[in-house]
């Protein structure tokens, strides 16, 4: 349990990078904030003022929040967290000037940390740079990666085996998958392009492009729109008809961004995550991008076979049928089914 918790610390800490930035003092005038390094929680009240060093008589002075009006003393609440644009105008002899900063909301609470049971162990193709993975109709989906390897397949968890198989072009390197509505959408990483294919026969059907965000790294579904990961803090909701980037939410704590965002899994009306390279899954809020909570599931990879391909955890998908999470890794020769727990 000691060992247990101190892996729990680490994973924690280490996903952190604190919040920064500075006021942006253009020409005249600049804006001076209660805040600690740009930053400030939900439910404070931010405390706005124009620093006027050259005492420039100012006939009116109006805020700005995303181009949303906000008061000199206004309650941060019920935005979105992460970066936004804060802004002043002001008029002072017939003329305007405006001047924006950065402003980092973050979340008012510490994630919660969370433990986890192992209900089952399965085998799993020891080959398998697993990418996505998501059940569908009973059905256990599977994406792997790498230049010359990526496949999107079928599994007989319980067995360990493949039942459909489908080989991407060497020039792809698959990435994450969701199903939706008889589809499967997949990502392919440096790419900019991402592939629909039948849920049925593994036919591929489409191909679509990305839009702001340059890399395919997760995908996730609430059976009305997809969310995409690209690799930072940015979660993009997708339209599932048009495949455009709707909109987008940053993925913070109380304390910072955390940025990697892997492989994705909507569960229970949240969005599972994996951080890349930290063999562990954060809970998120799909409406603010609040991290409600962490699993460290990092104790699993020692579990598994030890050889020199062995990389990361990757890969949550939930089964509806059992109510379990299952989770694997890639090149890890075990599935696991696990239930998540309160510590």
């Amino acid at each position: 349990m000691k060992t247990f918790k101190v892996l729990t610390i680490i994973f924690l800490g280490s996903l952190f990078i604190a919040c920064g930035g500075s006021s942006t003092q253009k020409n005249n005038f600049s804006i001076q904030t209660n805040t600690e390094n740009n930053a400030i929680q939900l439910g404070k009240t931010l405390e706005l003022k124009l620093k006027n060093p050259k005492n420039i008589k100012v006939s009116s002075v109006s805020y700005t929040l995303d181009g949303n009006p906000i008061q000199p003393s206004s309650l941060i609440q019920d935005f979105k967290l992460g970066e936004h644009d804060l802004q002043a105008t002001i008029t002072y002899d017939g003329d305007t000037e405006t001047v924006t900063q950065k402003l980092s909301v973050l979340n008012d609470t510490a994630p919660k940390i969370l433990s986890y049971e192992i209900v089952n162990s399965y085998p799993h193709d020891i080959t398998s740079y697993t990418q996505g993975l998501e059940f569908y109709n009973g059905t256990l989906y599977e994406s792997t990666g790498q230049y010359g390897e990526s496949k999107l397949r079928t599994l007989d968890y319980k067995a360990g085996t493949v039942t459909k198989n489908v080989p991407l072009a060497k020039e792809y390197f698959g990435e994450g998958l969701t199903v939706l509505n008889n589809n499967v959408y997949l990502l392919t990483w440096l790419e900019g392009t991402g592939f629909v294919y039948d849920a049925e026969t593994l036919e591929r059907k489409s191909s679509f492009k990305y839009g702001e965000s340059k890399e395919g790294w997760g995908l996730c579904n609430d059976n009305t729109t997809l969310y995409k990961s690209d690799g930072t803090s940015h979660i993009w909701l997708l339209n599932p008809d048009t495949l455009v980037e709707k909109d987008h939410i940053q993925v913070f704590t109380n304390r910072g961004k955390i940025g990697r965002l892997n492989e994705l899994e909507w569960i229970n009306g949240k969005i599972y995550a994996n951080i890349y390279q930290k063999d562990g899954v954060v809970i998120i809020n799909p409406k603010n991008g609040a991290t409600e909570a962490v699993i460290d599931f990092s104790p699993l990879k020692k579990l598994v076979t030890q050889h020199q391909g062995l990389d990361v955890l990757n890969g949550i998908a939930y089964n509806p049928d059992t109510e379990t999470i299952f989770v694997t890794g890639k090149r890890w020769d075990k599935l696991f089914e696990v239930r998540i727990t309160e510590k």
